[in-house]
């Protein structure tokens, strides 16, 4: 089965222009409630889905789990793709639109839920729901409502070449402290993502316990700017920042690229391809994401809906979305069934609870950020921020 980089998994950073996208029936920060029983379904659904996220043999004659679910259930599907994760946010904050459910990655996950645009799951009705990985679905759970089925989820890595980097890597360190990126300038490559600041942070959270960094994703404005210099001393040792899986992979086979950030997807290719490369978990950590389905509060057909939350993750349909676009699964007993594939579930660390613990997932920056050691609020810096910083290091730096 042919791998596809998913879109908005691995280049998770060139969306959340999102604006105020509030609106719907619902008031902004009011949710529907969750259903209390599924009836028969209403014949069709209607989807925003993430590149990848559904599929019914178009791409591939062999990739095709719309169809089956259709025979089974009787629900025609109906989906819109949109170009990023502004644009899902911004279909679901239609009002002249009801669309049944959303593909949704963390950026927007947040927004919608306090906008009222997608309804709590009762996850009583979603038969195997109990299978899926417990953190990831706690990521999407407030007080005692869970507002999404998780999907697929993947993680940024340290990746380098075992021939050329030596001793092998074991910290963040390797690609963001300015003597050690020294070793290997210009055969560095970066994700160009202002969310690789909080692979940064994760390093100075380490590194200079001054600064106490908790989370990565919530850095105040003295914390952003201490990983801006950072990001500034990397960069004339950068040979490129990458925004397509493929142009990561290229500059590692044919670029003289030796290590930098990476995803599992892209070990998984080179490795495949025979290149001596390695993923390596740094000792602070990794930032990760995860994408769920979520119900929309103005769902037309809530009752395929539901139905539609049971098929995708069901182990078919889990294994073959998870293998078509390059992302581990919500699942992780699809690796211990007969049609597992080994290489596959050990290149994406599926089951492996000890990896999954150390994985920070990614939440939108935002300006409030929790409170301060005093017990004021704590003021952070917002995706804005953080852009006009990653723009400022990486490009303009010199």
């Amino acid at each position: 089965m042919r791998l596809r980089a998913l879109a908005v998994g691995t280049a998770i950073g060139t969306v959340l222009a999102l604006g105020a996208c509030s609106g719907g029936d619902e008031p902004a920060g009011t949710a529907a409630k969750a259903a209390t029983t599924v009836g028969s379904g209403e014949g069709a659904l209607n989807l925003v889905a993430l590149p990848g996220h559904v599929e019914n043999g178009g791409s591939d004659p062999r990739i095709d789990w719309i169809t089956p679910f259709e025979e089974r259930t009787g629900c025609k599907v109906n989906w819109r793709t949109p170009r990023d994760a502004g644009e899902a946010a911004a279909l679901m904050s239609d009002r002249s639109r009801r669309y049944d459910g959303v593909s949704a990655p963390p950026e927007i996950a947040a927004r919608l839920i306090t906008g009222g645009q997608v309804a709590p799951v009762n996850p009583g009705l979603v038969d195997g729901y109990k299978r899926l990985e417990p953190r990831l679905r706690n990521l999407l759970k407030r007080a005692d409502e869970f507002y999404g089925v998780p999907y697929l989820w993947g993680t940024d890595l340290l990746m380098y070449d075992t021939g050329a980097v030596q001793p092998a890597p074991h910290s963040w360190a390797a690609l963001f402290d300015p003597a050690q990126a020294a070793r290997y300038s210009g055969r560095l490559v970066v994700r160009d993502s202002p969310l690789v600041i909080a692979d940064a942070a994760l390093y100075l959270k380490a590194k200079d316990r001054k600064l106490r960094i908790t989370d990565p994703f919530s850095l105040t404005p003295r914390q952003l700017d201490a990983v801006a210099k950072v990001l500034e001393r990397q960069r004339p040792h950068v040979q490129r920042y990458w925004k397509q899986p493929a142009e990561g992979v290229g500059a590692f086979a044919g670029s003289g690229a030796v290590l930098g950030g990476a995803t599992p997807y892209q070990a998984d290719v080179l490795g495949r391809a025979g290149r001596p490369v390695q993923s390596a978990v740094p000792d602070e950590g990794v930032t990760g994401w995860m994408n769920a389905w979520m119900i929309g509060s103005r769902a037309e057909h809530p009752n395929c809906m539901y139905q539609w939350l049971r098929w995708t993750i069901s182990p078919e349909v889990q294994q073959q979305a998870a293998e078509w676009n390059g992302a581990a699964p919500a699942d992780p007993q699809v690796c211990a069934r007969d049609t597992g594939r080994p290489a596959f579930c050990g290149a994406y660390r599926i089951g492996d609870r000890a990896y999954l613990d150390k994985v920070v997932f990614v939440h939108a920056p935002a300006k409030e950020c929790g409170t301060g050691t005093g017990g004021g609020k704590r003021n952070c810096t917002d995706y804005t921020e953080w852009t006009r910083a990653w723009i400022k290091a990486t490009k303009l730096a010199r």
